[in-house]
This record gives C-alpha cells, sequence and structure tokens, in this order.
C-alpha cells in the first residue's frame, strides 16, 4: 500500500490544496452509487432550464409590451433570462451555507422541488410580469447550484476528481441537448398536433406543454435521488474527524474507528476536509477572492454569449438575424449539447494533462473571441451560413471547459471548514454577472440594432474587447490548483 509521511496530522489545507503529498500513483475508483443519483439531480435540473430557451425569444415577441416591434424582443427577453440569476443571487449564499449546517441532502432535494414548481408557473404565465416572477422565483428557490460542487468534492478526490468533474458535464449537456430539443419541439403543439391538442387550453398556454414534459421527468428523478443519494456531510459531536475517501459507495464517509491518518485498511484520509462553523470572514483569502473574481468575468461573458444564441439566431433576417423558429432554435441548442457533453467527457481531461489547469483555462477563454466576432459575420454570409453556425457551436463546446477549470481552483482554495460557503459565495457573485450579463448583452444588441452602431454588431466588438482584458488577468492564476502554504497565505 502506498506509504504516506506522518507530516499531515495539524495540515490543515484541503486534499486539493495538498494534491502533491497526497495524489495516490493510481486513480481512485469512482464512486458510482453517489455519482449516479447525483448526475441525475443535474440532468433534470438542466432539462427544465433548457426547454425556456428556444422558444423565450417568441414568447416575449407575442406580448403586448412589443408593441407589436420585434426588434424590442431582445431587452424584454434579456430581462427574463437575467431574473433567474437575479433570484440566485439572493439566496445562493444562505442555501449553501444551510447546506454547511444541516446537510448537503435535504437542499438539494428543496431546491429541485422549488425548480419544479418555478417551471409549471413559467408555462402557466400569460403576461411578462408573471413570466418574470416566475423565472425570478426557479432562482431564488434553487439552492442546487452551490451545493452540487461541494458535494462532488465530497465524494471524490484529487485523483479522481477530474473525470467526476467530466461526467457532471457530460449530464448537464446531454441533458441540455434533449431539453433544447423539447422545448423547440412541443412548443405550440396546436400548430404541430392540432387532432391531438385540440383543447382551448394549448391554445391559451402554447408554452405549457414543454414545461409539463421536463417537469414531470424532475419529479420521478426527485423521487429516485431522494431514496438513493446518501448524505456526504455528518454532525459531529464536539470532534473534528475527517472524512475519507475512497472508490466505494461509501466516499465521503467517515467510519468508526478511522485516525485522522489512515484507518486500519490503510485508506487514504483528509484531514483538511472537517467541516466546522467557521466566520464568513475566513473567506477573505487571496486565492478566494481571486478564484471567485475570475468566476464572476468569466461568467459574464460566457452568459453574454449564450444569450445573444437564441435572440441573434432568432431575430427576422431582416434585422440582422438568421430568422430560426423556435424548432430550428432547438435543434441547434440541442446538438450543441450533445456535441459538448461529448468532448467534455472524452476531451477535456486530455487537454488538462497536457496543458495544465492554467493553459486549459486560458485555451477555453480565448475561445470567446472568435464566439463573438462570428456573430457579425453569421448576418452577412449567406451561402457558407450554415457552416458558420456549426464552427460557432464547436468554438462554444471549447468555451464551457473553463467552468471545470475554475471549479477546481475554487474547490482548492476553499479554507478548512468552508467548502460550502465557498461555493456559495462563488455562484452567488458570478450569479450577479448572469443577472448583468444578459441584460447588457441583448440590450447593447438591440440598441445597436436601431442605432446600426458599426453595422449594428457594436455589441460584439466591445464583448470582444473585454475578452482579451479577462484572459490577461487569468494568465496571472498558478499553472495548478492553489495547493501550497504560500498561496493560499
Amino acid at each position: 500500500m502506498w506509504a504516506k509521511p506522518d507530516t499531515r496530522q495539524n495540515d490543515e489545507r484541503t486534499p486539493l490544496q495538498q494534491n502533491v503529498i497526497l495524489t495516490p500513483p493510481n486513480p481512485t475508483p469512482l464512486p458510482r452509487a453517489q455519482l449516479s443519483p447525483l448526475f441525475l439531480l443535474i440532468f433534470a435540473m438542466s432539462l427544465m432550464s433548457a426547454s425556456v430557451i428556444p422558444y423565450i425569444n417568441e414568447l416575449i415577441s407575442e406580448l403586448p409590451i412589443t408593441g407589436g416591434d420585434e426588434r424590442k424582443a431582445g431587452y424584454y427577453s434579456g430581462i427574463i433570462i437575467s431574473l433567474y440569476f437575479v433570484g440566485e443571487a439572493t439566496t445562493v449564499l444562505l442555501w449553501s451555507r444551510l447546506s454547511d449546517f444541516i446537510g448537503r441532502k435535504p437542499v438539494l432535494l428543496g431546491g429541485t422541488l422549488g425548480s419544479i414548481i418555478a417551471t409549471v408557473l413559467f408555462g402557466l404565465s400569460r403576461t411578462f410580469w408573471e413570466l418574470a416572477a416566475s423565472r425570478f422565483l426557479a432562482g431564488a428557490l434553487n439552492g442546487n447550484a452551490g451545493v452540487l460542487p461541494s458535494m462532488l468534492v465530497e465524494v471524490t478526490d484529487e485523483s479522481n476528481i477530474a473525470r467526476s468533474m467530466s461526467l457532471l458535464i457530460l449530464a448537464w449537456s446531454v441533458s441540455f441537448g434533449i431539453g433544447s430539443f423539447v422545448g423547440g419541439r412541443l412548443s405550440r403543439p396546436h400548430d404541430h398536433w392540432p387532432g391531438a391538442f385540440r383543447n382551448t387550453f394549448w391554445v391559451k398556454y402554447p408554452y405549457f406543454l414543454p414545461c409539463a414534459v421536463t417537469s414531470a421527468f424532475a419529479i420521478v428523478s426527485l423521487l429516485i435521488v431522494s431514496i438513493f443519494l446518501k448524505e456526504t456531510l455528518h454532525k459531529r459531536n464536539n470532534t473534528s474527524k475527517p472524512r475519507f475517501y475512497s472508490g466505494d459507495s461509501n466516499a465521503g464517509y467517515l467510519r468508526d474507528g478511522e485516525s485522522n491518518i489512515e484507518d486500519e485498511n490503510n485508506a487514504i484520509v483528509f484531514p483538511g476536509m472537517v467541516q466546522q462553523r467557521s466566520s464568513l470572514r475566513a473567506l477573505l483569502t487571496r486565492p478566494v477572492l481571486l478564484s471567485i473574481s475570475i468566476n464572476a468575468l468569466f461568467a459574464f461573458l460566457e452568459i453574454s454569449n449564450n444569450s445573444l444564441v437564441p435572440l441573434v439566431y432568432t431575430t427576422p433576417i431582416r434585422y440582422g438575424g438568421l430568422g430560426l423558429d423556435p424548432a430550428q432554435m432547438g435543434t441547434f441548442l440541442g446538438v450543441f449539447g450533445i456535441l459538448n457533453g461529448a468532448f467534455q467527457f472524452a476531451i477535456f481531461p486530455r487537454i488538462m494533462k497536457l496543458m495544465g489547469l492554467r493553459g486549459s483555462l486560458l485555451a477555453s477563454m480565448s475561445c470567446l473571441v472568435p464566439a463573438f466576432l462570428l456573430f457579425p459575420i453569421n448576418g452577412t454570409a449567406d451561402n457558407i451560413l450554415w457552416f458558420l453556425v456549426l464552427l460557432h457551436m464547436l468554438i462554444m463546446v471549447g468555451i464551457n471547459m473553463a467552468y471545470s477549470c475554475i471549479f477546481l481552483y475554487t474547490s482548492s482554495a476553499a479554507p478548512k471548514g468552508m467548502l460550502g460557503a465557498t461555493n456559495g459565495l462563488a455562484q452567488t457573485v458570478a450569479s450577479v454577472q448572469r443577472f448583468v450579463g444578459p441584460t447588457i448583452a441583448s440590450s447593447i444588441f438591440a440598441f445597436s440594432l436601431e442605432k446600426e452602431i458599426l453595422g449594428g454588431y457594436g455589441a460584439f466588438y466591445a464583448l470582444t474587447l473585454c475578452t482579451f482584458a479577462v484572459i490577461c488577468f487569468a494568465s496571472q492564476f498558478p499553472r495548478e490548483a492553489w495547493k501550497s502554504q504560500e498561496d493560499l497565505e
């Protein structure tokens, strides 16, 4: 068995911070019994969220609030998308901090139930303000954004966390693709299948069907997860026993009689994962602040790109868009989700091994530059339009790799006992940026079209300049995760 020096007794760094010392020669087997329900939950959440995107612009354009001017749909669809993140920003830190006290599982189950309720309400909304309220509620009731990463860290170790993260993104990407396809194909069912959906209910609520289908799947997933997912945060009576990590289904649990270095079976033990009720002031360290900052900056740029895709692609051609209908938009996002999942699962771990953490982050962020610049090119290249759309899709796949890199930086920066709070704070700041991003991006896009700034494409050039600035900031990060005591001070 791999021998470990006894110098870790008083080392308060987390496993990711200790990776030079603690990484075993062979990866630990994945804890499938814990990861499977986690991934099912992620699948259900992404399915509900993605189903809204293909038809949001068409839905807004049908409301009286636009005054019949389709060019104004961008302002209001950006607000609707952003309000989810406003709600999330107001509560995600509270949910994450609560999970440090009562456990991860109850917060995850409650957040999923809240998302189901909000999705059903969205499908039944008839006015702009009803849509806005349901999206805000969806974000406020969803505590999963900060808790899921914490639970993933607690059931894995340094040797298999990158592989687990790639599987998580695979689950999210595939469900995002399926959800987008469902949202595009099942919206307005009375138009597509008038014989089966002849009831006036479907005329009154033309976008309820995709919300109902995805919510039904989420309800089934919630029941399965409530049975099979095990809690990873265990209360201790005035003790500070650590967790150990192994490859079985109990990874992340403390066994009775274990020491804080290794148990009788020589299992690897990580003292840094002790959960304690620390002050939030403990988060104000250089690694935490830098990791949260890069998370926020990237979230702003990434959500700006993502919000512009359905907006530009569904805007009529006469106004500088591509004129796709919801079904075509759903197909585009569906294919993107499948490609993204395959890339993150099969290619991302290899890129990490080849380029390192910082190199992978910089490569991913660099993909934002051609992504923004392709928007104006798409609007002027009729003959090769679909080739450019496919190219844009492939570039977006590369962009999403940055989230895995930032997650590893953030988790490795977490002080002892503050993993949930650290991820919660990171998600809070990122959620604020995800509110600001769609609002600014869609508003600038709509303003550029009205005033014909730089041919109507001024928003894309401005975002490209912002991307270069963020890349320069990211280049100052360490090559790998925060791991030395000097890094953490």
